[in-house]
């Protein structure tokens, strides 16, 4: 695939804007006192966050960030043990344990929100309000219709 088709690649470009907004996410989060761990789990914390009223269970999240059930697992552990989160039994079903997130993620919560909203003004400060639409329907629509697949 040495032509052309590599330069104009969808695929390419995705990751090429991902290590380059996980590079600006790490730098403000490092700014602010959060860690790359945190970071990474800071899409999580806030969709607990932006959750509370409901119930949130493992399946949610998997759904929601679209990855496996073993990934979502091993990231709950270890929020878990960093103590933003906690899993309680519901009384419905035994074997069902929402997610809940503590004070601790609450407040770390703040922080990665500071850094998301930074990343987002600088996406903003590039496209336009229109080119900003039609991105997120275009990548949603690329999403959903690989999901299908």
């Amino acid at each position: 695939m040495c032509n052309d088709t590599m330069i104009d690649s969808i695929g390419h470009e995705l990751k090429a804007i991902n290590h380059i907004l996980q590079r600006k996410m790490f730098q403000t989060a490092a700014d602010a006192g959060i860690d790359r761990v945190t970071i990474m789990h800071g899409w999580i914390i806030g969709y607990l966050y932006c959750h509370q009223e409901i119930d949130v269970y493992q399946r949610d999240i998997e759904s929601n960030f679209a990855i496996s059930r073993s990934t979502v697992t091993n990231i709950l552990k270890l929020m878990e043990k960093k103590g933003y989160i906690i899993r309680q039994s519901v009384d419905t079903d035994a074997r069902l344990k929402k997610i809940v997130l503590t004070e601790k993620g609450k407040l770390i919560n703040s922080k990665i929100e500071k850094a998301i909203e930074e990343n987002e003004n600088r996406f903003n400060s590039v496209l336009t309000s229109d080119e900003r639409q039609q991105f997120i329907y275009l990548v949603r629509k690329l999403r959903h219709g690989l999901e299908s697949n």
